[in-house]
C-alpha cells in the first residue's frame, strides 16, 4: 500500500484543481508516488474495493466525444451506450482526442474539469457506493467523492451501460 505525499491538495492538475475551486468543492486530492494509472492500481494504493474506483472513459459516438463514468471493476457495453446515445457507431476514443476532448491523457482523466463539455453517462453500478475514488488529473492523483455529488458536477445522466457477465 503507498502513502499519499503530505503536500496532496496541491497535487492536482491545475485544470482540475482550478474546476474544484469554480465548483466550490474542497476534497481530498492524493498523489501517489506510483502511478495510479489502472483501476486496479488505484484500488490497491487507496486500499479500496476496485468497484470504488471511477473510470473516465472516452468513446466516440458517430465520431462526438462521449464522457462514460464507470466502476472500476466493470466494462462498458458498447453496445448499450449506442442504443443510450441514438448512435449509428460507437467505439473507444485514441489517446489524442482523449487528450483533445478532456485536456487529460489516458490514466488520469477526472470525471469533470475538462477543456470541452461533452455529454456524460454514468453507470448506476457507481451510485451503489457511498464514496467513490476518481483521478484528478494526472496518473498519480486521486480525489474521494459521493457518488451523486460526482454525477452532478460531471453533468451526467444515470443510466445502465455495465457490460453483464453470463
Amino acid at each position: 500500500m503507498s502513502t499519499p505525499d503530505a503536500t496532496a491538495a496541491a497535487e492536482a492538475h491545475p485544470r482540475f484543481a482550478e474546476a474544484l475551486r469554480e465548483l466550490g468543492l474542497d476534497v481530498e486530492v492524493r498523489r501517489f508516488p506510483e502511478a495510479t494509472r489502472t483501476a486496479a492500481e488505484a484500488a490497491a494504493a487507496i486500499g479500496c474495493e476496485l468497484s470504488e474506483i471511477v473510470k473516465s472513459l472516452i468513446f466516440e459516438a458517430d465520431g462526438v466525444p462521449v464522457l462514460v463514468l464507470m466502476d472500476g471493476s466493470s466494462r462498458v457495453d458498447v453496445e448499450l451506450v449506442r442504443t443510450e446515445l441514438g448512435a449509428g457507431k460507437v467505439k473507444r476514443a485514441g489517446a489524442e482526442l482523449v487528450r483533445e476532448t478532456t485536456g487529460y491523457a489516458i490514466g488520469g482523466v477526472p470525471p469533470f474539469g475538462h477543456r470541452t463539455r461533452t455529454r456524460v453517462l454514468a453507470d448506476r453500478g457507481l451510485l451503489d457506493h457511498e464514496v467513490v475514488w476518481a483521478a484528478a488529473g494526472t496518473p498519480h492523483t486521486v480525489f474521494p467523492l459521493d457518488p451523486k455529488s460526482l454525477i452532478g458536477h460531471a453533468g451526467g445522466t444515470v443510466v445502465d451501460v455495465r457490460e453483464q457477465s453470463e
